[in-house]
């Protein structure tokens, strides 16, 4: 069964909490860390082993997912990387970029 790239968008009227957000990732069976990314950074064309999710804390981020597209996240987005898909990640804000990382752990 193939896994597809996904985005959940952010819904809450409060502005994401980076400890929560972690704490939800670690229930999810992720290994959690924190990045962070100046201004026009950009991740060329890679891809991960592992399942990965991305949530976003503050800043902008442009990630493109082979076969799947290219989607901005802000703020409280999240997507769902699935292993082995080739993608880069820009920074699109004029601010620098906080996320969070999960690796899903087998």
């Amino acid at each position: 069964m193939r896994t597809y790239y996904r985005i959940e968008q952010w819904k809450q009227v409060y502005a994401p909490n980076p400890a929560m957000l972690r704490r939800t990732l670690e229930l999810e069976g992720y290994r959690v860390f924190q990045w962070s990314d100046q201004p026009e950074h950009f991740h060329g064309l890679h891809k991960h082993d592992e399942d990965q999710t991305h949530w976003i804390v503050s800043g902008k981020l442009e990630i493109m997912a082979e076969g799947f597209g290219t989607f901005v996240l802000e703020a409280g987005d999240r997507d769902f990387l699935p292993a082995h898909t080739y993608h880069t990640a820009r920074v699109v804000s004029e601010e620098a970029v906080v996320y969070l990382v999960g690796e899903k752990l087998k």
